[in-house]
């Protein structure tokens, strides 16, 4: 449009104070009306005529088709002449080349009307294929920046399913070639951000601006509210926090640092913290400000029980075995469904998966006691690194780990918070769990509806800052603690009891 634009002055003092067509163009550009078939209609309008712009095959882009001598467009969209015009029986014909943006050839604007090209008329079309040519030039501008996006967006994503199964050396591979260094660590902490659904981009977006691109930001493929961060470096917790702080609506959950093959049990940290968020003034919250209770038990001791109980797993090969208890992890955290997304597989290969597992340790995880036991077995083994080597006893029981009496204390504190609410929270949550969760058979054991022991599970939440109803480390937390006082009986690890329908695994 710039090559012509001397052209266009001339065409306007030629025609004194028509005007009005040029500015009706140039709002054409404006960005809430780029559209390539509005301007060709827009033309058809102006020039009281039929309009046709087509590639160089003769595909059609936008407008109406006209019936074109092959001859002569070929020698426009070639390039041996510019532009034509001619007479066609009782039709006159405005020929104008476009260049068309991807890939590199020309198309033809073909404008045919019943009376002849007035100076007006012909410097309307000239200058709209002017604009055509910028407007489509744009479209293939953006549809680039939208597959780069979508292509890193994939990347991304590749790259966190890589350490959700343990596997950082394919992980840093992937990594180093768009993001040189960022993984070159042995530890990260992972953050998981929420807000609107609707404000999920632009919140990833800032994410991303937020950590100067040093830290993975990813999309989840599970929850649509939510962003998953990356972080190995330290000063990404304090930037991400100011970001929440300047939305609301937006809440923060972070892990404690964790090794990179730990990168699931991270995550899984964080979507807990996010829970506690929701409760907080600052709407943020990190999983290592609340005592947890396998901090509260003999490191030994708990390292070689959770070996013992995880042993019938040692005879699988190292990539099988690695694949199986990430899986596992992962889906006593969440449903199926979500495991499936964020690991990048199916919800059938995930319960296929656990219900292996399972069948290995002789175990039935509908059974709650059996999944929170099980569950931190997991998270001890995951992070093994990090506890003392010692003899802890080749036949340490669940019970002797939860005997100590700083485990009971943190329980009994834990659980009493219950106690002020007259409708007998602790109750409902107590035969809540020991009905494996489900609503129903434990509204028949108390005699109530299933909505109230859903009322009061819901209710329990906010006093004991954690996500109930959800299940995964904060319910298994509660379970530990009901263990710990003896409210709740040991769980059974040695054979599988009868399926259990309604356990949230299979949901």
């Amino acid at each position: 449009m710039a090559g012509r634009e001397g052209e266009g002055r001339r065409a306007e003092m030629a025609d004194g104070a028509d005007v009005t067509w040029a500015q009706e163009l140039l709002d054409h550009l404006r960005p809430s009306g780029r559209d390539v078939r509005k301007v060709v209609a827009w033309l058809a309008g102006a020039a009281q005529a039929d309009v046709a712009l087509q590639d160089d095959a003769g595909n059609l882009l936008a407008g109406i088709r006209t019936p074109l001598d092959e001859a002569l467009v070929a020698d426009i969209t070639t390039g041996r002449i510019a532009s034509a015009a001619l007479q066609d029986h009782d039709r006159h014909l405005r020929l104008v080349r476009v260049e068309l943006p991807h890939p590199a050839t020309a198309g033809v604007l073909a404008v045919a009307r019943p009376a002849p090209f007035d100076r007006r008329t012909a410097d309307i079309v000239t200058h709209t294929a002017g604009v055509l040519e910028l407007l489509l030039r744009a479209r293939e501008t953006a549809a680039a920046g939208r597959r780069l996006r979508r292509a890193t967006s994939d990347l991304r994503l590749a790259i966190l399913q890589l350490l959700m199964v343990e596997d950082t050396v394919s992980a840093r591979r992937v990594a180093a070639g768009l993001w040189p260094g960022l993984l070159d660590t042995d530890t990260a902490c992972v953050y998981v951000a929420e807000s609107r659904t609707e404000d999920r981009d632009r919140l990833a977006e800032e994410c991303v601006s937020a950590t100067s691109e040093q830290a993975l930001v990813v999309r989840c493929p599970a929850v649509d509210a939510h962003v998953i961060v990356v972080t190995p470096g330290e000063g990404a917790a304090a930037e991400l926090r100011e970001l929440v702080g300047d939305r609301p609506g937006t809440f923060l959950g972070g892990s404690a640092r964790q090794s990179l093959a730990r990168t699931a049990t991270a995550y899984g940290q964080a979507v807990s913290a996010l829970a506690v968020a929701h409760f907080r003034p600052d709407r943020s919250a990190v999983y290592a400000e609340r005592t947890h209770p396998e901090r509260l038990m003999d490191p030994a001791a708990l390292r070689d029980w959770a070996a013992r109980v995880l042993r019938p797993l040692d005879a699988l090969p190292h990539h099988t075995r690695a694949e199986l208890l990430a899986t596992t992890r992962l889906g006593l955290e969440f449903t199926a469904v979500n495991a499936a997304a964020v690991l990048g597989v199916s919800r059938n290969t995930v319960r296929a998966r656990m219900e292996r597992a399972e069948g290995l340790l002789g175990t039935d995880l509908s059974d709650l006691t059996v999944r929170a036991t099980v569950h931190l077995a997991l998270n001890t083994q995951a992070g093994h690194a990090q506890l003392p080597d010692g003899d802890g006893g080749a036949d340490t029981r669940l019970a002797d780990l939860l005997a100590g009496p700083a485990l009971r204390t943190w329980a009994g504190e834990l659980l009493c918070r219950l106690d002020t609410d007259t409708r007998n929270l602790r109750r409902t949550l107590r035969t809540w769990i020991a009905a494996g969760g489900n609503s129903e058979r434990a509204a028949q054991l108390l005699g109530v509806h299933a909505q109230t022991v859903r009322e009061h599970v819901r209710s329990a939440e906010p006093v004991l800052e954690r996500q109930l109803l959800a299940g995964g480390s904060d319910l298994y937390e509660v379970v530990l603690a009901h263990l710990a006082l003896g409210d709740l009986d040991q769980p059974d690890l040695q054979g599988a009891n009868s399926g259990h329908p309604d356990a949230p695994v299979h949901g």
